[in-house]
């Protein structure tokens, strides 16, 4: 009887201790399957896009179906500013060519646009990948050479010069566009104010300093409505024409004096309605893009003084005062973009149409004497 008993209790034991046993053993082998391997580690993260996109933008599956069109490749947006890549076919009607800014096929982009002011020091944010031998690179820039940034080992790096210079492969500006047969009568807009200027930048690092000595001449000697970021006066974007439209004269003064650095401080008063007051290159090169007798140079009057008499006079003498705009009877002049997002895009859209309608190929060999030359 004892021994029967002893029996029971010694196979209760080992009974129970099985059991414990068989639940370490699947509870160890839980754990060692979820940890990660020593011999197989864990996939890696899927890495992110190569070129981040603007929002609303899709190259819908530009690597998988290209199509039947020389491909522009925008290598940087510049100053980040992005806008619809169906822009150029919207606002300019231009279709001749691919624009994207999707950096996975870059071994098939016939031009490559390389904003010059995004390029690091030691030139490592450029394409490192071998270059096609029928890709051809841009380099894109349109400050005036006072606020250009020299960077070395630029020479023999590009095929094309995107500027505002004439002399530029793809010279860019808003132009004048020649009148087709008899255009609408142009009707004066009505005029509350004499003299105007909308000026953000009054920096003297970026040759400024100049324009805005002329002005404080000038306000001495006739009254002056100011606006923008510099005088803490700010417009809304839908203001801007509005505001040129209403004054008689406006200050189309440039932040530097270059050859052919004319900017759209010149097409906006042209395109308002409105007699730009010029300071900038020579009479003779604002005469290459518009007819002489659409602006007034203040190089034409010995002193700030007598440019402000002149002002006075026009102000009073109507007939004087609308032969600066007899121009129009053979050309118009077309509103550029002001959205700030948009200051590029004019730029972009008229190289991607370079791209898709020019074959010639050449080298650069001198960048830097062309453009301080």
């Amino acid at each position: 009887m004892l021994s029967s008993i002893y029996l029971t209790g010694v196979l209760r034991v080992i009974l129970v201790s099985i059991i414990s046993l068989g639940g370490f053993v699947v509870l160890f082998l839980m754990h060692y399957s979820s940890a990660p391997s020593l011999f197989c580690p864990p996939l890696p993260a899927f890495p992110p896009q190569y070129s981040e996109r603007p929002q609303g933008q899709h190259n819908s599956s530009l690597a998988k179906t290209l199509p039947d069109k020389p491909i522009m490749l925008l290598w940087f947006w510049p100053e980040h500013y992005r806008f619809d890549l169906s822009d150029c076919a919207t606002l300019f009607n231009i279709d001749s060519c691919l624009l994207t800014d999707d950096r996975s096929i870059y071994n098939k982009a016939d031009g490559v646009l390389i904003f010059h002011k995004s390029i690091k020091q030691d030139l490592s944010n450029l394409p490192q990948s071998p270059r096609p031998p029928f890709q051809k690179w841009i380099w894109f820039h349109v400050e005036s050479p006072t606020n250009t940034n020299r960077l070395s080992g630029l020479e023999n790096l590009f095929n094309l010069t995107l500027s505002y210079r004439q002399d530029a492969d793809i010279p860019i500006r808003w132009r004048l566009t020649a009148r087709k047969g008899q255009g609408e009568d142009f009707v004066l807009p009505k005029k509350d104010k004499l003299v105007c200027w909308i000026v953000n930048n009054n920096n003297p690092a970026t040759g400024s300093g100049q324009r805005y000595n002329y002005y404080r001449e000038l306000v001495k000697h006739v009254k002056v409505e100011v606006f923008g970021k510099a005088f803490g006066r700010f417009l809304n974007y839908e203001d801007y024409y509005d505001t040129i439209s209403s004054c008689k004269f406006y200050l189309s003064f440039e932040n530097s004096v270059h050859r052919d650095y004319i900017t759209e401080k010149l097409n906006g008063p042209l395109a308002a309605g409105t007699v730009p007051v010029v300071l900038g290159p020579p009479r003779q090169n604002y005469e290459d893009f518009v007819p002489g007798d659409s602006f007034i140079h203040v190089n034409d009057f010995p002193d700030v003084k007598a440019l402000a008499e002149f002002l006075l006079k026009l102000d009073k003498d109507d007939e004087a005062y609308l032969h600066y705009f007899q121009w129009r009877e053979h050309f118009s002049a077309q509103r550029h973009l002001i959205q700030q997002y948009q200051e590029f895009t004019h730029a972009i859209c008229y190289a991607c149409d370079h791209v898709g309608t020019h074959k010639e190929y050449r080298v650069v060999h001198n960048l830097y004497k062309w453009y301080f030359g």
